[in-house]
């Protein structure tokens, strides 16, 4: 079995390399990346390490993707991770990674008819309607009390929420390529599956202010730094649900040659693994020792929204699959990475970068 991880050396795609090549010994695992991500370099003797092949390639580039060879298995995990991507300046680059890319692993997945397995984002969900959710403080966060509508619940989002609306550049690429794996899977018999996640974070993740903000705000806690409660009036009352990577690579490794009922399911936390800004820089008190003085921002981007949780129904009814690492398990492990390989990291997390 010849498996291909596009994104392979971040810290998505590196993380379900790893887990293929510990499932399958015997695979060839191509991690696939044009290592431009910060910090990227760091995976590549992990990777070897392990005896995963790291391909330098970038997946705008057709014949880059070409060069790998026949495949059985694709991850699509490549991407500009960052919904502010495009504001301010060309959307060139988020457009030709996120989409063309994306083209380009599935016709690859086309011409060796291999599994397809992508990776989308919760971002495909517009801005506006999100905004416009009856959400209350309450507590240290925002939250509903009993409501509920079309696609949405206490419980999160469901895939029956409304597309209609601006989603960002980063997430108009994203809804593209799930549109077009849609219509691959229907006329080429593609094995294809499209997982909507919601945030992410675990080791390895190099977080900044626009991307990972579990490991910024850990990061921060433990080496010092500064941070902001930014937009919604800067009280940090923004809520989200992250998923740890690992229980995403559960979910990947139970999909591996399999087909399932579905082609886009919803893939995060959900309510139980939600937190606020507010709450996390408790939980990361308790584990960092500083106690940051945060500052506040209340002028909302444009591409920021203020709650989101992941209703991951579809996808527990139909495979039994659910989360199992809490929170605390989480930031638990984050903190231990971050103190273990504190010499490699400190300049790429710590209080200048």
């Amino acid at each position: 079995m010849r498996v291909l991880v596009t994104g392979g050396a971040g810290f998505v795609g590196s993380n379900v390399a790893f887990r293929i090549k510990r499932v399958f010994p015997e695979a060839t695992v191509i991690a696939f990346d044009n290592l431009k991500r910060r910090g990227s370099e760091l995976s590549i003797p992990r990777l070897q390490e392990k005896g995963i092949v790291f391909y330098h390639g970038d997946i705008r580039v057709a014949t880059d993707v070409e060069g790998v060879g026949p495949v059985d298995i694709i991850v699509e995990a490549s991407a500009e991770p960052s919904v502010h991507a495009g504001y301010g300046e060309s959307p060139a680059y988020v457009v030709q990674t996120n989409l063309v890319g994306t083209i380009n692993a599935l016709e690859h997945a086309r011409k060796h008819q291999a599994q397809f397995i992508f990776l989308s984002s919760s971002r495909v969900y517009p801005i506006d309607p999100i905004r416009n959710l009856p959400l209350e403080i309450i507590g240290s966060r925002m939250d509903f009390s009993t409501q509920k509508g079309q696609g949405w619940s206490k419980a999160g989002v469901t895939e029956k929420f409304t597309l209609e609306g601006h989603r960002s550049i980063y997430g108009a690429t994203k809804l593209s390529s799930e549109l077009l794996t849609l219509e691959y899977k229907q006329m080429y018999g593609l094995n294809a599956v499209v997982y909507r996640c919601g945030c992410l974070a675990g080791p390895w993740q190099m977080g900044k202010v626009d991307q990972g903000f579990t490991v910024l705000w850990a990061s921060r806690h433990l080496y010092g730094g500064s941070l902001s409660y930014m937009g919604f009036g800067g009280k940090g009352l923004q809520v989200r649900d992250i998923l740890h990577v690992d229980d995403l690579c559960d979910l990947i490794e139970y999909q591996i040659g399999k087909r399932l009922q579905h082609t886009i399911y919803n893939v995060g936390g959900g309510y139980g693994c939600s937190v606020s800004l507010l709450e996390a820089t408790r939980i990361c008190m308790e584990r960092g020792g500083k106690d940051l003085q945060i500052g506040s921002i209340p002028e909302t981007r444009d591409a920021d929204i203020p709650w989101f949780v992941t209703d991951s129904s579809r996808i527990t009814a139909e495979t039994g699959w659910t989360p199992q690492r809490s929170i605390e398990d989480l930031f638990d492990d984050v903190f231990d990475w971050l103190r273990e390989y504190r010499t490699q990291l400190f300049g790429l997390l710590g209080p200048k970068s």
